[in-house]
């Protein structure tokens, strides 16, 4: 399967999480097993082997984060949403392209040192991933690079990763 057809099977929702916001729906992609398998095997590929451990935010974050962690032999570690994680954890408050969130890792979820991926479905402004190196960084953990399905150039989400290696398989 190629990437053009893979690409094909992402829909727009116009206004949705609210109004002037087109949000790229993944669902029929993941219905597709052919797409979905080829997805993670072109994203696979682009892990390094120095690479220690995957990381990625809910919800979607975890659909390519953990089936690449078991495609690359790697462990997994979640970032949640406040008040998802049963232990103690750092947080990060971030601003969105339609608000604030903020996010939670368990303060022993990376060794010092570690080498992390940090995997998530969209690159759009950069905040939930910029949150996200802030935590891997806490735990001193080292931030190797960051890998999106797709990511929303317009909103120019690269330009706050700057200091991160970044990959994409599909530009918007």
């Amino acid at each position: 399967m190629q990437l053009e057809e893979i690409r094909g099977l992402i829909r727009d929702v116009p206004d949705f999480p609210k109004p002037g916001i087109i949000f790229k729906d993944i669902t029929p992609l993941l219905l597709h097993q052919a797409a979905l398998a080829r997805t993670i095997e072109l994203m696979a590929e682009r892990v390094a082997d120095d690479v220690d451990v995957i990381v990625a935010p809910e919800a979607r974050g975890f659909i390519f984060g953990v089936a690449l962690a078991l495609a690359t032999k790697r462990g997994f570690v979640p970032i949640r949403k406040p008040g998802k994680l049963p232990y103690e954890t750092n947080s990060v408050t971030y601003d969105l392209e339609y608000g604030q969130d903020t996010v939670h890792m368990h303060v022993d979820g990376l060794a010092k040192g570690q080498k992390a991926l940090l995997v998530d479905d969209v690159l759009a402004t950069g905040g939930t991933m910029g949150a996200c190196a802030q935590l891997v960084q806490a735990c001193g953990a080292e931030v190797h690079g960051c890998l999106f399905f797709m990511e929303l150039t317009f909103l120019n989400g690269r330009d706050r990763l700057a200091d991160f290696r970044l990959d994409t398989l599909i530009e918007e």
